[in-house]
């Protein structure tokens, strides 16, 4: 097999991605489109899922009080000043921002693509929540903005599914993809690494599924502790141990080996504001943790043969 080389490093990563497709740099801007979750409001359970935090993974976002044109405004404006960005990606990221009538979210949708230099759409959700309406509007959307739709998978096993509290089966995965894909809709998968009760077997195994199912794109998580959540209080009790730097490093690398070689790997680790994570210490430092992983990789024989698995 020819290895494909990206910046050097044996994948496409989503910044060599965008910066192929639109020649610069392009930043995400994330707003909260004020939407919950049917595992919160009692459709399929409350509280989410037990990782979740309380604003539903949506820290970085902007504030729900203020209109999407507000939000997006303040972040472009702030994305300029730090990194003078000149293209951008309007992420709905907090919840799940496909989970309300469809035009409230067509409404949404295109007030974040308002301003020009917003060229994709990126629209974090589950696999539960995409009605054929929906996906019909984001296929209309596609004609002048690339679309993303990011599923929250973390696992194909069904007993940890249940455990985490995630409320969809396998298949429902199946069929969203399957739509997706028929659609034209690029698909982001996201994987959690060290989720309770999993084995490094068991995460390759969802690895190897995800590659398979027709994903565009992947997201790789680090189990990490929130505060004020289920998992919280199950590490508080020892229910779980989680990943080492050094065992969830192996974990990636393997998992990398299993992709297609273009498939666009989005994230490689997980990310936490200091001030409501419990553990594990290490991943506050991304930048260290990524230099690590980027060692391991340049030290197999990615550069001189081998390197992706046949899946």
């Amino acid at each position: 097999m020819t290895i494909r080389k990206w910046d050097h490093l044996p994948y496409q990563s989503v910044n060599h991605y965008l910066k192929t497709a639109y020649g610069v740099k392009v930043y995400k801007a994330s707003v909260n489109g004020g939407f919950t979750c049917p595992t919160r409001d009692g459709t399929k359970g409350i509280g989410g899922c037990i990782f979740c935090s309380g604003e539903g993974a949506g820290e970085c976002a902007g504030s729900r009080e203020d209109s999407i044109t507000t939000q997006m405004e303040l972040e472009i404006q702030r994305l300029i000043h730090s990194h003078h960005a000149e293209k951008f990606i309007a992420y709905f990221q907090a919840f799940t921002n496909t989970y309300a009538p469809v035009e409230e979210l067509r409404r949404k949708y295109q007030e974040a693509l308002q301003d020009p230099r917003v060229v994709i759409l990126d629209v974090g959700t589950r696999p539960d929540c995409l009605e054929e309406p929906v996906i019909a509007l984001l296929q209309e959307i596609a004609k002048t903005h690339e679309v993303w739709v990011e599923l929250g998978l973390q696992t194909i096993h069904e007993d940890t599914a249940r455990r985490i509290h995630r409320g969809y089966d396998l298949s429902c995965y199946d069929d969203a993809m399957a739509r997706l894909s028929a659609a034209g809709i690029k698909a982001v998968v996201h994987l959690i690494f060290g989720l309770p009760g999993e084995t490094k077997a068991m995460m390759l195994d969802s690895v190897r599924y995800v590659a398979a199912s027709g994903a565009w794109g992947v997201k790789f998580h680090l189990m990490h502790v929130l505060r004020d959540t289920v998992l919280a209080e199950q590490y508080a009790a020892e229910q779980f141990s989680l990943l080492t730097e050094e065992a969830y490093l192996e974990v990636v690398v393997d998992a990398i080996r299993w992709l297609p070689p273009d498939m666009v790997i989005h994230r490689l680790t997980a990310e936490a504001p200091r001030d409501i994570l419990i553990a594990p210490d290490w991943c506050i430092y991304k930048r260290q943790v990524l230099n690590h992983l980027h060692k391991k990789l340049k030290s197999l024989q990615a550069y001189q043969g081998e390197f992706y698995r046949q899946t």
